[in-house]
């Protein structure tokens, strides 16, 4: 006798684990502003800056990151076209953006 646990599909594996593909992924369109947001939702109350609108060159995003790292003294990470920039630095990361040449605005709270 069958019950309906014994049929009831619970987990499966046929396709692993997903995860984003930055090779097929589309740069945001570049409206020539460079955004600098605080966000701390779903990061358990820390605070991250997140830089957003800098380009779509790897290469070049790459470099701000490790430039914006070493003024702040900090972490970071790139996700897709994103820097994400550990702590409060948004001034320091608006002061060096604007030394670079962009029109740098901030962005939330």
């Amino acid at each position: 006798m069958s019950s309906s646990k014994d049929t009831r599909l619970v987990y499966s594996t046929d396709k692993g684990k997903i995860k984003d593909n930055p090779a097929s992924a589309v740069a945001p369109p570049n409206d020539g502003i460079v955004r600098i947001a605080r966000e701390t939702k779903g990061r358990g109350g820390k605070c991250v800056c997140v830089v957003k609108g800098l380009g779509s060159d790897s290469g070049t995003l790459n470099q701000h990151l490790k430039a914006i790292k070493q003024l702040c003294g900090t972490g970071g990470t790139l996700k897709l076209f994103d820097l994400e920039i550990q702590g409060e630095h948004r001034e320091k990361i608006k002061q060096y953006l604007e030394q670079q040449g962009f029109k740098v605005k901030l962005a939330g709270g």
